[in-house]
């Protein structure tokens, strides 16, 4: 084993890690060998998430809304009390919206998605940046964006517009943070089979028109993101800042 990429006695916190892309790379942490908190919002998900991952290591579970100030700061303090410290952080939790019209779409339904999908990144990343700045040794953030940031999410712009706030943020981070040797990157899946984009992937009509564009002609899973989570949680990213990691298949590319 490239030893670079040994977990043993590294920790990390995984939002949004009972399900889908989350959960993938909590089980992927797990086995190169991290101890690992996983949150979620709903608690008999994050439940069966952790009977299951317990299976493949060490992991703690916690309820937790990131959108609530007060319930990240709380959580994150828990998780650092049962991990002992925090080594690297991904907020990868998130939500989604039905697609809607720019016309139609309400106040309402803009901020629900930013709540979660930047609101939640930054409370997230200020909990773990203000720890591993005290703590002195360094460490990883890393957040889920989307390729909706860098494309155009026609009738999603909520959406697309709260992934590309992530990617900037992150950059910003990586600059600012990097002077207490934090790595900040974001990683931009493409059409991953999870519980938010089954109902899109289960319409024919939507698959019939995307499944051509995507080079790899599969739709992404889980697993596919166990690599790149090692990768930065893991010394082999040390000199690996301010980026973004598009994996959908070549999606982007075509």
């Amino acid at each position: 084993m490239y030893k670079a990429f040994d977990l043993t006695g590294r920790t990390a916190i995984v939002t949004g890690g009972n399900g889908g892309i989350g959960y993938g790379m909590a089980k992927a942490l797990l086995n190169a060998g991290a101890k690992v908190a996983i949150w979620g919002s709903n608690p008999e998900k994050t439940a069966k998430a952790k009977e299951s991952l317990s299976k493949e290591g060490v992991v703690e579970a916690f309820v937790c809304d990131v959108g609530d100030e007060a319930a990240v700061e709380k959580t994150f303090a828990e998780s650092v009390a049962a991990l002992g410290h925090v080594d690297a952080c991904f907020a990868n939790a998130g939500v989604s919206s039905k697609p809607t019209l720019v016309h139609d779409m309400t106040l309402d339904d803009f901020r629900r998605v930013m709540r979660v999908n930047v609101e939640g990144v930054f409370l997230t990343f200020r909990a773990a940046a203000r720890h591993m700045s005290v703590r002195g040794q360094g460490g990883s953030l890393v957040a889920t964006a989307s390729t909706a940031a860098v494309e155009g999410a026609a009738r999603n712009s909520h959406y697309g517009a709260s992934k590309g706030a992530v990617t900037s943020y992150c950059r910003a981070l990586a600059v600012e943070l990097a002077r207490h040797r934090i790595r900040v990157n974001s990683i931009l899946p493409g059409w991953i089979e999870t519980e938010m984009t089954a109902r899109a992937m289960g319409d024919a009509r939507f698959a019939s028109a995307v499944m051509p564009r995507i080079p790899a002609r599969r739709w992404g899973n889980w697993d596919d993101f166990g690599g790149i989570a090692v990768y930065l949680a893991s010394d082999a990213s040390s000199y690996h800042t301010g980026e973004q990691f598009l994996i959908d298949g070549g999606y982007t590319k075509f």
